[in-house]
């Protein structure tokens, strides 16, 4: 039964190296739209990091006025194994929240379940713990930088919002939960930082010291996810003091602490939610205008019955057909 339960929590943790490579490319590599640059923001010992940004129009979106916009920065998934900040069709939805008046970062993160055998065992869990904590290093790294550089990017330091998809967005919130904690990683950040807002596309939040608090309110926070997501789990496994919360549990907690959210669950819905944020780009602008930008506290929680939303064969699958 133990070994049983483990194999579950791990294998649900993560997302699937098969889910990145299935996803078919809808938009040829030559169509995508261009970053309007690309520059370091850190090195590591085994890599360069790098990201992707495009520049927000300057006179659209709420702060259309203003010299500085908003930022949001994106963390893409892949199961901490693969996955690119520059995918094509991604490309897309970054050149449209940048015409809506948004500067967007894509960023590089360090892969850490790259190359590692995945196992029902504690080892593996503390891999994949280490690869979930990197890819929050990494985050934080490019958060930093573009707040020393928010004058060079005409970026608004007290308005970044950060987005992921899928193993990007458990590191989004992974990445919040930690701020409200006071965790040491959080502690690179200036004194006082906390994101203007998050947005995460079927994320979780992985504990190993119990269930998931929130000692201090948390950002605002738009969270999408499948009813049925049987990848990353949609409500949350605990197993002896590990918790891993996705985004039903995670609603209860910021219901119970007043905090500003918004869920909008997929009924009977698969990991595909994963790969939905050009498909929900105005519940996108609302939430970033309202919630994150002029701080309104504005509550959805929403069940979605769509039958148009591209499945990619990912509906079906679950983490034995992963692993």
């Amino acid at each position: 039964m133990f070994r049983s339960r483990l194999f579950l929590l791990l294998a649900l943790l993560a997302c699937s190296t098969a889910l990145a490579q299935e996803r078919p490319a809808a938009t040829p590599e030559d169509a995508a739209p261009q970053p309007d640059r690309t520059v370091l923001f850190a090195v590591r010992d085994t890599c360069e990091l790098l990201l992707d940004f495009y520049q927000a129009a300057p006179d659209a979106g709420p702060c259309a006025d203003a010299p500085r916009k908003p930022l949001i920065i994106h963390v893409f998934g892949g199961a901490f194994v693969t996955g690119q900040r520059n995918q094509p069709d991604d490309r897309i939805w970054y050149r449209e929240l940048a015409d809506a008046g948004y500067n967007v970062a894509t960023i590089d993160y360090r892969l850490g379940m790259k190359g590692q055998e995945f196992k029902a065992n504690m080892a593996s869990l503390k891999v994949l713990r280490n690869a979930i904590q990197i890819a929050v290093d990494d985050l934080l790294s490019a958060t930093v930088y573009m707040i020393n550089n928010a004058a060079a990017f005409g970026v608004d330091p007290d308005r970044i919002i950060v987005s992921g998809s899928s193993a990007g967005a458990i590191t989004a919130l992974q990445a919040e939960w930690e701020i409200c904690n006071g965790m040491e990683p959080a502690r690179v950040l200036p004194e006082g930082f906390n994101y203007a807002g998050v947005m995460s596309f079927a994320g979780a939040v992985f504990s190993l010291q119990g269930g998931v608090r929130f000692p201090q309110k948390p950002c605002p926070v738009l969270l999408f996810h499948g009813t049925a997501d049987r990848i990353v789990t949609y409500r949350k496994i605990a197993l002896f003091g590990i918790q891993f919360a996705g985004s039903d549990a995670l609603a209860k907690k910021l219901a119970k602490i007043g905090a500003n959210y918004q869920i909008y669950r997929f009924n009977d819905r698969g990991h595909e939610v994963a790969a939905s944020m050009r498909r929900n780009v105005p519940e996108e602008l609302r939430f970033l205008e309202e919630n994150a930008i002029k701080g309104l506290h504005r509550t959805v929680d929403a069940l979605v019955d769509d039958e148009g939303l591209p499945d990619f064969g990912w509906s079906k699958l679950t983490a034995r057909d992963l692993y």
